[in-house]
């Protein structure tokens, strides 16, 4: 809500601001429909511990087709608005939800009741292709000089290159490709910027068809999933530089800058290593010449399993690979968390120094094998694994989902993945992990959606660029 100047209290200065604001009293969450037979939805949850209806669904709107799977989502504007004049008196107010599969952009408003977001407006496919030569939208940021959406796939049906769309703050209209010059640079995941370097960072998964049904094993062992990110221009959307992380290191998914404006480094997951089935964390940074460079700082090993506990498309290996779906850092730049979908395993790093992330707690949850249960269903084992990874501002909540994308969700966990949604708290000077037995919104409070992404109301830790120290 905007005060009586106009300034919404949303928008921070700085990373401290931002963390030093009021709590999150609510939770928006993405629902896909895996079989397509009833409308995609946005969850509304109630994360005020002090509410009777704490860890419950509070409100869904449905969006009005079918089979759009809605993925990845984020707000109009935030508090990278503050670098830019015309926009010191945006909004958080919209939230932007695309369709991996339909490429339907659906428009959000959650004024003015926060609890009961209503959709106002639907994007379709075709002015994202005819305006930006884009499809498949996958993740989107607000920046300065508006909306910033990665997308995987070419116009009308072309497999490639996937890139950057830029969308009006306020209007919601594509306005067209970000890039100027995209260099070498084809596939595309993330994308994430460092704000007072005009320097933004893009990495790869693959194109539509490299992923519409699944881990490709063909592609996957030819090494043909991305293993590079690339470094730009922000606000030419010029291509500056690729950086290949070694093409055994299949798929970089998502991009964790840190929030602190003047640093320029940050997290990258690597979903698998070909050779070992590991998973890994790399640190890009910038070096003295202002070239970007990459290192390796966390692997995580697979583990041994007998070949009747795994699925048919991890049988002949006898181990669960970890894979790193999703990464997180919070906002004061001191904790990574990190989420293994396969083997069910949360971890928590002190990344105080990036260069040396220090391990300081872990949690299980579901896994290929394990099904470990949650402390509030101690008698359920789960299906699906830690997967989306969201904090609050101030670090004391980790919020988490267990579904990555159907097909993918079909191959790891074939039997079927029940959505669930687990939340933990944090102390904020020892870290760790502790399941909040309170808050476990699962199965039948989602009406048959699997559940991907979390918002949180006001920002979260990767919502927002800061624009001050």
């Amino acid at each position: 809500m905007t005060t009586a100047q106009g300034h919404d209290p949303t928008i921070y200065r700085t990373p401290a601001d931002a963390a030093a604001a009021p709590p999150e009293k609510l939770a928006y969450l993405a629902g896909f429909d895996r079989t397509a037979q009833r409308p995609d939805a946005l969850f509304t949850l109630d994360t005020d511990p002090a509410s009777a209806s704490y860890g419950r669904v509070l409100s869904i709107s449905e969006v009005p087709g079918l089979g759009d799977e809605l993925h990845h989502f984020g707000w109009n504007a935030c508090s990278s608005s503050l670098a830019h004049a015309g926009h010191h008196h945006a909004e958080r107010r919209w939230l932007l939800a695309p369709g991996l599969r339909s490429s339907r952009i659906h428009v959000f408003d959650t004024h003015p009741d926060p609890a009961s977001p209503r959709l106002v407006k639907v994007i379709e496919a075709a002015e994202l292709a005819d305006k930006a030569g884009y499809s498949r939208p996958h993740t989107l940021h607000c920046g300065p000089d508006g909306v910033l959406l990665s997308c995987l796939g070419g116009a009308h049906g072309a497999d490639g290159p996937g890139g950057v769309a830029l969308l009006d703050h306020e209007t919601f209209d594509v306005l067209r490709a970000w890039e100027t010059d995209r260099g070498p640079q084809r596939l595309a995941y993330d994308v994430w910027w460092h704000l007072n370097h005009d320097i933004a960072v893009t990495s790869e998964w693959g194109t539509p068809s490299m992923i519409e049904d699944g881990v490709d094993p063909e592609l996957l062992l030819g090494r043909e999933y991305g293993h590079a990110l690339h470094f730009w221009e922000l606000g030419a959307g010029r291509h500056l530089q690729r950086v290949d992380l070694g093409d055994e290191h299949q798929m970089t998914l998502e991009l964790r800058p840190a929030h602190d404006p003047t640093a320029a480094w940050g997290f990258v997951g690597v979903v698998v290593n070909v050779e070992d089935l590991s998973a890994s964390v790399w640190l890009w940074h910038r070096e003295k010449d202002g070239r970007f460079a990459v290192r390796k700082v966390i692997t995580i090993p697979a583990e041994p399993a007998k070949a009747e506990d795994l699925p048919p498309a991890l049988r002949p290996f006898g181990a669960v690979p970890p894979l790193v779906t999703d990464i997180n850092l919070s906002v004061d730049d001191r904790r990574l968390y990190v989420s293994a979908w396969g083997t069910g395993e949360l971890f928590q790093y002190d990344v105080s120094d990036p260069f040396r992330p220090r391990r300081t707690a872990s949690v299980r949850l579901g896994g290929v094998v394990d099904r470990a249960p949650h402390p509030a269903a101690p008698d359920l084992p789960l299906s699906g694994g830690p997967q989306m990874v969201e904090l609050s501002r101030d670090g004391r909540r980790v919020y988490l989902t267990n579904s990555l994308y159907g097909s993918w969700d079909d191959q790891f966990y074939p039997d079927g993945v029940e959505p669930w949604l687990a939340k933990f708290d944090v102390d904020p000077v020892r870290g760790g992990l502790v399941p909040d037995v309170r808050f476990f919104p699962r199965g039948a409070e989602f009406r048959g959606r699997r559940v991907h992404q979390v918002r949180l109301q006001g920002g979260d830790a990767s919502s927002d660029s800061y624009c001050f120290t």
